[in-house]
């Protein structure tokens, strides 16, 4: 195989990878600012019992 170059749908995972954490991010810097207790559970592994929204 002489091809060097990464395939383009690598490019496209990185991009669509850093677009999931940034949002995830903003939501986590968002909910974390209204409802912090929440994350207090999760660290308590109890995951599950998570009030989602």
């Amino acid at each position: 195989m002489p091809q060097l170059n990464p395939a383009p749908w690598f490019y496209i995972l990185i991009l669509v990878w850093l677009t999931l954490i940034m949002l995830f991010t903003k939501v986590l810097s968002n909910k974390t600012t209204t409802l912090p207790t929440q994350y207090q559970l999760i660290s308590h592994s109890n995951f599950w019992h998570w009030p989602w929204p």
